[in-house]
């Protein structure tokens, strides 16, 4: 009878371990009537299309939004394979120049468009006298050699926005006839340097763009997609007339997905094609629809303009990128304020270590990195330089700093990051932020309202528009990091339930 029970017990424990085991869920497993969707960040204003769309077709899409740029890179890496049934991003194109990546999609069909444009501020109009309608890329590059116009755009290596931004001024200002070609990249660098020279925020997503944009106040305007611009109150949106690069959002099916997944896919992507829904969508994103019958929402520009073409080769697409990112742009100047507390010993502190010395690999040309370590108080400050002549021994000095971090003392947060202000100063002529990193809560030092003094009473205006970006990680505190964020006009990013290195990479964006 004994062994009788026990066995019963032994039994019953088995399944309910088998029971636990089946009803922990993968996050990335497909649910039936499900689309997991990597989709280009801006779509997070389609959620009310997505809903009627289920309504319609009874498909639930679950989408997780990426910059364009970095969504293609995961996609050729096999990043996306068994975790994604379509991808949704705002264009193509690079797509196609990437061939380990474009082997990978089935099927394309555009659902809605959204040109390049501008958008300033009323003022700022009247000022340069401009008439919307008639405005050119060269007016606009005047614009910005005579300090008349500043302006705020994506990073062009990981947003399309930003991307085809870039592609459109360099274009126009080159006076090319067709496609990019690496002539005309060369021949355009010099006036795209000047034009560049106006650019004063950088963002790894439109939405924080316009944030930051409402929050600064002394920004003139916002290269972007006219459905962002549209969205952003006080502004004209300019299309210039000598020509812009359009998205077009294709929905497209992956290659490695089944039959089942891809009649799904075709039955959302219908059902976006549907007059009632291309209705929606113009209305409620002030994005153009692609059905003929349709016409665009009220207040959209329906004069003709010329469509810039996209590069027509990898090598000259990547060989833009890489200009913009070492030459054309402002610099970058950051300041990792670096948890190195007690709870940091052993496997966190080594994930720091491998995180940053991976990071070196993205760092540009002219960038200033400066290493801030703390635990119960700052332990050092080391600044260094990427120089363009000898990028190499800048990189080499910052990794040996980083393997040279040690864990100890208590969690001094706002001391720190009241320190790294300091550092910073009021210097304005680079991309200045402050990334700070702790695994824990503060325990030492200022607290969270003497920060918020030391913010609202001894930082100057300038010095009040450098951003936190706050790493979640660890045991620290979310609402704690947040309120950082949000106070200093940055953002958190999420390394507990992603990866250290993710989240400082997704960082660079920013920078």
């Amino acid at each position: 009878m004994r062994r009788s029970l026990l066995a019963w017990t032994a039994l019953a424990l088995l399944l309910t371990a088998c029971s636990a085991q089946s009803d922990a869920k993968d996050p990335d497993a497909p649910e039936p009537g499900t689309l997991r969707i990597l989709a280009s960040s801006e779509l997070s204003d389609m959620a009310p299309v997505l809903e009627q769309v289920r309504k319609d077709t009874g498909v639930k899409v679950r989408p997780t939004y990426m910059g364009t740029l970095d969504a293609v890179n995961l996609l050729a890496k096999g990043g996306t394979d068994g975790k994604y049934d379509a991808l949704w991003l705002s264009s193509d194109d690079y797509l196609r120049l990437r061939p380990d990546a474009a082997k990978k999609v089935v099927s394309e069909t555009p659902i809605m468009s959204s040109p390049v444009a501008l958008g300033v501020r009323a003022g700022t109009l009247a000022t340069l006298g401009w008439q919307a309608d008639e405005v050119t890329w060269t007016q606009i590059e005047q614009a910005v050699q005579d300090g008349k116009l500043t302006y705020g755009m994506t990073d062009p290596a990981r947003s399309n926005s930003g991307f085809a931004t870039l592609i459109s001024v360099a274009s126009a200002l080159s006076g090319a006839q067709s496609a990019l070609t690496d002539a005309d990249v060369t021949k355009a660098t010099p006036r795209l340097k000047e034009f560049f020279e106006g650019q004063r925020l950088t963002s790894g997503s439109s939405g924080w763009l316009a944030s930051a944009y409402t929050r600064r106040g002394d920004v003139d305007a916002l290269l972007n997609y006219e459905s962002v611009l549209k969205g952003i109150p006080g502004l004209t949106v300019i299309r210039p007339t000598d020509g812009v690069v359009t998205a077009d959002y294709p929905l497209s099916s992956l290659a490695a997905t089944d039959a089942t997944t891809r009649a799904n896919v075709k039955r959302v992507t219908d059902a976006l094609r549907t007059e009632a829904v291309q209705r929606l969508i113009t209305t409620r994103t002030h994005r153009r629809p692609v059905v003929a019958s349709v016409p665009p929402a009220a207040g959209l520009d329906t004069t003709r303009r010329r469509e810039l073409p996209f590069p027509g080769s990898r090598s000259v697409a990547d060989g833009l990128l890489d200009a913009y990112e070492n030459e054309l742009r402002r610099p970058s100047r950051t300041v990792y304020v670096l948890d190195t507390s007690g709870s940091m010993e052993g496997d966190r502190l080594s994930r720091l270590k491998d995180a940053l010395a991976d990071l070196t690999g993205d760092f540009r040309d002219r960038e200033e990195v400066t290493l801030m370590p703390f635990g119960s108080d700052v332990k050092s400050v080391a600044t260094h330089v990427v120089s363009p002549a000898d990028p190499q021994t800048g990189l080499a000095a910052i990794r040996e700093d980083t393997e040279e971090l040690t864990a100890d003392g208590e969690t001094a947060i706002y001391t720190s990051l009241e320190k790294a202000y300091d550092h910073l100063g009021t210097d304005r002529d680079a991309f200045t932020s402050i990334v700070l990193m702790t695994d824990g809560e503060n325990t030492k030092g200022d607290d969270a309202d003497d920060f918020d003094a030391f913010y609202r009473d001894d930082l100057t205006p300038a010095g009040k528009q450098i951003p936190v970006f706050t790493v979640l990680f660890g045991d620290s505190d979310r609402s704690e990091l947040e309120h950082i964020a949000e106070l200093t006009g940055g953002r958190l990013f999420d390394a507990q339930q992603g990866s250290l290195d993710g989240a400082f990479e997704e960082i660079r964006g920013y920078q």
